[in-house]
């Protein structure tokens, strides 16, 4: 895994700097992976952070056991940032040979803006190409999600021209708000 990040100053308002740790999520961690993700992107305590999809659905985003799947699936792994041992950061790889799928990300809604979320991705990366010698990142966003999509860009992802419709129906717990979800499809070349 890569190195540890140390976060500047001005960024975690703290003297020292703090350090940013990484590992693998372990099947213990699923609880702890919901409650993260679920903060960032539903109901009002994703609106302290700008990561909120609560004007575009409701419900659960994600549930323990399909986490725990995430997490033993053998061409997976959740990836946690940790901060002075509290989980402040999540992401899921998915190895497809020279594709590695970026998905469940999500940063404390306290966090967001500043930094952790372009040092999570940047780490993400570097075990994408490190563990399974990815040539291609890839994730989908939902389109209306636009100011998202435009951080991503500034960190190199560019669409494809894809669009995958959205799971209406499918989700057990999701609640659309809105008959016109989609999602683009990003890429972003990460072999050196």
């Amino acid at each position: 895994m890569g190195q540890a990040v140390q976060l500047p100053f001005s960024v975690m308002h703290e003297h020292p700097p703090v350090t940013v740790s990484y590992r693998h999520a372990l099947p213990d961690d699923a609880e702890e992976v919901v409650s993260l993700v679920q903060s960032a992107y539903r109901g009002n305590s994703s609106r302290e952070g700008w990561t909120t999809e609560a004007d575009l659905l409701e419900g659960q985003r994600t549930d323990v056991r399909a986490v725990r799947v995430a997490i033993e699936q053998t061409n997976s792994l959740v990836l946690l940032a940790t901060l002075e041992g509290t989980t402040v950061g999540c992401c899921q790889l998915v190895d497809h040979g020279s594709v590695t799928d970026f998905g469940l990300f999500a940063v404390r809604p306290c966090l967001q803006g500043k930094t952790l979320g372009s040092a999570l991705i940047a780490e993400a990366e570097h075990i994408a190409r490190l563990e399974w010698s990815a040539l291609t990142m890839r994730m989908k966003v939902i389109r209306q999600r636009e100011e998202l999509i435009a951080w991503y860009r500034r960190r190199g992802y560019q669409p494809t021209g894809e669009v995958e419709p959205f799971p209406y129906g499918d989700g057990e717990f999701v609640i659309p708000l809105r008959d016109d979800l989609e999602f683009v499809v990003l890429e972003k070349w990460i072999a050196q």
